[in-house]
């Protein structure tokens, strides 16, 4: 068996490099690492913990539900400026929404149309101009209709483990 130690990297595909940086680093305010010396266009940014994202140019199609999530400091201001960018998704996974654990999600999409999940750890308050937004769902999980219960379920269920 293979011991997996954790997440590297997660890639995403775009269309556009220059509009991929000015989301990437301009609205998620991620720095820019050097990459290996490719022969395409390729982005590393690197997280707070030291992961990194890569964003590379290619002519693929994005994906409707797949998707990287990243956690957000202050879930408040970032729904404020993703509203106002008008970017917010709720086609694939639902309305904003605080999970059963007080985890709070939203979806949004980059340039390129790539989704992106943004989540906030439970305990963080969560203002009115969120809950009362007709973006919000008060149903703390997305109901598919597809009534298919595979995988392991809990009441102890989180984004954040360890």
């Amino acid at each position: 068996m293979v011991s997996v130690k954790g997440l590297n990297h997660a890639t995403m595909i775009v269309d556009d490099m220059e509009k991929a940086r000015a989301f990437y680093s301009g609205v998620l305010g991620l720095e820019e690492v050097p990459a290996y010396d490719f022969d395409y266009p390729v982005m590393f940014y690197k997280l707070a913990d030291g992961r990194q994202i890569h964003i590379t140019e290619w002519k693929d199609t994005p994906s409707f539900r797949g998707h990287i999530a990243i956690e957000v400091a202050e879930f408040n201001a970032a729904f404020r400026a993703f509203k106002a960018m008008g970017i917010i998704d709720v086609s694939p996974w639902g309305r904003v929404r605080r999970l059963k654990d007080g985890t709070m999600q939203m979806f949004v999409r980059d340039p390129a149309g790539n989704l992106v999940e943004i989540s906030q750890r439970p305990g963080v308050p969560i203002g009115p101009e969120v809950t009362s937004d007709p973006l919000f769902d008060p149903e703390p999980v997305f109901r598919s209709g597809r009534n298919d219960g595979r995988g392991v379920r809990g009441e102890d269920a989180t984004l954040y483990r360890g």
